[in-house]
Parts: C-alpha cells; sequence; structure tokens
C-alpha cells in the first residue's frame, strides 16, 4: 500500500509537471511569435510563463490536498461538491490576481512601461485561468474515481474470492465423524466373524479418509473416481444393514472423465441411507443414476422412502449441497428433492462445462 501510494505521488508530479510545463510552453510561443518584438520584450512571455506554471502547480496541488482532506472522491455529496466548487472558484480568482499583480511588475521592469489594465483583459484572464483549472479538475477527479472504482472492484473480487473460498472449504463433503466411529465398531465385530472381510473393509475405509482429506484442496474430481468412493460407503453401510441395504448404478460410461464438485454424489447417498434406507424396518434401494441432456450433466440418487419432517434433523447435508452448488455455479445448477412412487428422487443438474 505505501509502494502504492509512492508511485502515485510521483505519477501526479510527473503529469503536473508535463501538462503545465506543455501549457506554458504552448502560451509562451505563440504570444512570442505573434506579439511584435518592439511592443513587448521576448524575454517577458518567459517570466510570465514561469509565474503561469509556478501558479498552476502550486494551486492545483494545493487543491488536491484539499479534495483530498474532505475525501470528495471517496464521498462525492452535495456537502463536498459545495466545498469543491467554492474552493475551485476561490483559487481562480487567486490564479488570475496574482498572475496579472506579477505579470504587471515584471512587464513594468523589462519593458520600462507599465501594462495596460482593463475590465476585458482581467476578464478574459480570469475566464482563461478557470478553463485550465476546470479541465485539470475534470481530469484529477476522473482519474482518480476510476482507479478507486478498480481498487474497489479489485478488493471486492479477493473478498469474494476469499469468502467463497472459505465457505467451501466449509461445505466441501467430509466423511461423518458418527459415520467413522460406527465403521469401526462395525469392522471391529466383523474381525470376529470374517478378518479378510474385516481387512477389506478397512482398506475401503482408509481409502475414503485419504479421498476426503485430499477433496479440501481440489475443487472437481472425475466421476468415476467419485463413484468409487460411493461404493466405499455403501460397502461399509452395508456391515451394519446388511440386507437391508440394496445398491444400483445407472451410470453413462461415456460421462466418467467429466469432472464434478468431490463428494457431493456421496452426500447424497449418504443422506439416503441416514434418512431414508436405516429409518426402515424392511430396509430398501439406492440407485445412483449419472446421465446428461446435452447440456447438463444430471447426477440422480433415487432410494426407497418418503420425505419425512425430522423434527431432530438439521438438515445441514442438503443446506451444504444447494451452498456449495450456488457457490460454485450460480444459477446455473439446481437441486431437487421429491418423492414418486414411494422412492424420494434426489437429482442435482450442473453446467457440462
Amino acid at each position: 500500500m505505501a509502494a502504492s501510494k509512492k508511485v502515485n505521488t510521483i505519477l501526479f508530479w510527473i503529469f503536473q509537471f508535463i501538462g503545465w510545463g506543455f501549457l506554458t510552453t504552448a502560451n509562451v510561443w505563440s504570444k512570442a511569435f505573434i506579439v511584435p518584438e518592439d511592443k513587448v520584450k521576448p524575454v517577458y512571455f518567459f517570466f510570465e510563463g514561469l509565474i503561469f506554471i509556478i501558479l498552476g502547480i502550486g494551486l492545483t496541488t494545493f487543491f488536491r490536498n484539499y479534495l483530498k482532506r474532505i475525501e470528495f472522491i471517496e464521498n462525492q455529496t452535495q456537502k463536498n461538491y459545495i466545498r469543491a466548487i467554492i474552493a475551485f472558484l476561490v483559487l481562480s480568482l487567486i490564479f488570475s490576481f496574482t498572475l496579472v499583480f506579477l505579470s504587471s511588475l515584471i512587464f513594468a521592469s523589462v519593458n520600462g512601461k507599465p501594462l495596460e489594465f482593463s475590465i476585458l483583459l482581467i476578464v478574459s484572464n480570469t475566464i482563461n485561468v478557470a478553463l485550465f483549472l476546470f479541465f485539470w479538475s475534470l481530469i484529477y477527479i476522473t482519474i482518480k474515481s476510476v482507479v478507486r472504482m478498480q481498487r474497489v472492484k479489485m478488493d471486492r473480487l479477493r473478498l469474494q474470492t476469499s469468502l467463497k473460498e472459505s465457505q467451501l472449504n466449509t461445505l466441501k463433503g467430509q466423511l461423518n465423524p458418527h459415520f467413522m466411529f460406527n465403521s469401526l465398531n462395525n469392522i471391529r465385530g466383523l474381525m470376529l466373524e470374517d478378518v479378510e472381510k474385516s481387512r477389506e473393509m478397512l482398506t475401503r475405509l482408509s481409502e475414503m479418509l485419504r479421498y476426503s482429506l485430499n477433496m479440501n484442496n481440489v475443487d472437481a474430481i472425475q466421476i468415476a473416481q467419485e463413484l468409487e468412493t460411493v461404493e466405499n460407503y455403501i460397502a461399509l453401510s452395508k456391515i451394519q444393514l446388511e440386507d437391508r441395504l440394496q445398491y444400483e448404478q445407472k451410470v453413462n460410461e461415456s460421462l466418467l472423465q467429466i469432472k464434478i464438485p468431490p463428494m457431493i454424489l456421496q452426500m447424497l447417498v449418504e443422506n439416503a441411507i441416514k434418512h431414508g434406507i436405516a429409518t426402515q424396518k424392511n430396509g430398501g434401494k439406492i440407485t445412483v443414476i449419472v446421465t446428461d441432456n446435452n447440456e447438463e450433466i444430471i447426477l440422480q440418487v433415487n432410494n426407497t422412502g418418503n420425505l419425512k419432517t425430522d423434527s431432530n434433523s438439521t438438515k445441514i447435508g442438503v443446506h451444504n449441497i444447494k451452498k456449495r452448488l450456488e457457490l460454485l455455479y450460480g444459477e446455473k445448477a439446481t437441486f431437487t428433492l421429491d418423492e414418486t412412487e414411494n422412492e424420494v428422487q434426489a437429482i442435482i443438474k450442473i453446467p457440462v462445462n
């Protein structure tokens, strides 16, 4: 920030000298060639130009500092506009009268005769000075306003990006601690019955844990990899639910390499088991369907059961899925939860690209 301010200050002074220097040079050059030497000595125009550039740089710098002090760029209120206009008029008069007064002294000293004053001379000089200050103010305020808008836009984008990343990291699917605890207990019990099966389940659990941890740094994963995690989750859930849980996949194989948000299918399956299959005495069936309609990837999880309002449910899983889709795709993605013929359908539609 300090370096940026230093650069801005250097640029301001460079443009001040270039701008007022060019204006002064053009003014002196035109007068020196137009006015005959027998009426006004050319050296007078040099001194007049020197006064002009000093007044121009000095008074506009003062005006700039005043605008900064009242925070005109940040707060363009009616009160600040009135302040700025009054300051502009006062500086225009100071510029004009100081220029005329000092020029008259130098004119008399160089040419040996007094400068002829007239109301027309003073009025025209004041108007010219006011126009110079007006265009200077217009350019300065425009540049500062554009720079400020760009800075605000960049700050807003950084804030939104930071907030989005923070929210996504919070909402990314993580293995439910209760699921981990239950799986370990179930595997411990399984060891007494089938050691090889229990080893397989430990491997699946470790793969799921590794997948979950790695997804913290990944925003998209291939559908094929996501389905592997779903299969591991189903296998571990079957230790407890046994024959009460049936599972089927209907996947368009041409979509297996397409990338989707990580853990999103797993979260749909987790909700289907937790709020559907596990609550029913005879269990039920979960079907994962992955297809497309050329414009969208359709991720669908069906489970036997009904949509019930569970007073003990916080619906965090559903909320997280909706929030993640909103953050990633805005209004381009949809999530619906419906019930048809004793079956709950959770459907996510996301853009192909």
